[in-house]
Parts: structure tokens; C-alpha cells; sequence
């Protein structure tokens, strides 16, 4: 029996929040804007997903409100996340710590600091210095020991600004 392609007539809470976030693409998009990304090109760069899917996940996104879409002067558009798509950020934090362990031998991909004493966070989002689990805007994320910057010299600009340390949800900063 195939599954229906909705469940917005089930009572479920976790088929409904299926619906939205429950492509690969869609957790992937949302990762990047926590790290950053906010540009239509920079997620197609960065995820090397096709235009058309990126096009509707962000729709859905949006409609959603997971992400804004902000028309900003000149014609660009940045998509941020919502109060809502922050709310995922516990998600995101377990499922790369579950990849970290099952899927990253050499250590985890990222590590994640308490901007304001460097602590490290535990899986819980627990800083190892004061205690205190920390605010998604007050987190730093930075490589870590099982970070693979991407083969040969040519890296863009995407990836160098996704990979670099900084504050979850700041802006990636690359040369337009």
C-alpha cells in the first residue's frame, strides 16, 4: 500500500509536520539559513539542488512560515527564517548529532560554542562552562574535528563563507 501524498485530512502532529519539513531538501535549505545563507543563488550553490526544487521548497517555506522572503532594494530576495523555523533548531542540533555518531568517524562535522564564554555545547545545547542552555542566537558554530572542506583549491565563495566561524543566523557574507 503506497502512502498518500498528504495528511492533511490525519490527526497526527507528526504528519503534519512531515508535510513541511520532511524532505531531505527542505531540513538541508533550513540548516543553511541557520547557518546563514539567505540568497535564492547562495542555497543553489551551496546545495547543488536543482533550481525548480529549490524554487518550490522555499515556497513551501515560506507559505508555511518557516522563512520570510524579504524583497530587498535592487531586486534581490533573502529568505530568513520565522520565530517558527527557529523552533527547529533542536531538530537540526539532533539529527547532525546523531549523523556525527553513526556517519562521522574522524568527529563531529561542527562544534557548537556559547558566544558568550566559548563553552562548548552538549548535545542537549548545554554550554560546558556556565551551565546554561544556550539560545540559538547566542550559539557560534565553527568546523569541527570531522569537518571535509570540499575537494581541490577552487572552493566558492558559498562554502568558504557556510564553513567559516561565526553566530548561527548571520548573514554569509560572499563577494556579489
Amino acid at each position: 500500500m503506497t502512502l498518500p501524498s498528504t495528511y492533511a485530512d490525519r490527526n497526527c502532529s507528526l504528519a503534519r509536520t512531515l508535510e513541511v519539513v520532511g524532505e531531505r531538501w527542505t531540513l538541508l535549505i533550513v540548516r543553511d539559513a541557520f547557518f546563514g545563507v539567505r540568497r535564492f543563488g547562495d542555497f543553489a550553490t551551496q546545495l547543488k539542488i536543482p533550481r525548480a526544487v529549490l524554487t518550490d521548497r522555499l515556497k513551501t517555506l515560506v507559505q508555511e512560515g518557516v522563512l520570510s522572503r524579504d524583497d530587498e532594494p535592487g531586486g534581490a530576495v533573502e529568505y530568513r527564517l520565522t520565530a517558527k523555523g527557529i523552533e527547529l533548531w533542536p531538530v537540526l542540533r539532533t539529527l547532525m548529532n546523531w549523523g556525527d555518531a553513526h556517519y562521522s568517524p574522524t568527529g563531529a562535522k561542527r562544534v557548537f560554542r556559547h558566544e558568550r564564554d566559548g563553552g562548548l555545547l552538549d548535545h542537549e545545547g548545554r554550554c560546558g562552562d556556565c551551565g546554561l542552555v544556550v539560545p540559538v542566537l547566542e550559539i557560534l558554530h565553527e568546523p569541527g574535528p570531522g569537518f571535509e572542506p570540499a575537494p581541490g583549491p577552487g572552493r566558492d565563495a558559498v562554502a568558504r563563507a557556510v564553513s567559516a566561524p561565526r553566530r548561527l543566523l548571520e548573514p554569509m557574507v560572499t563577494a556579489r
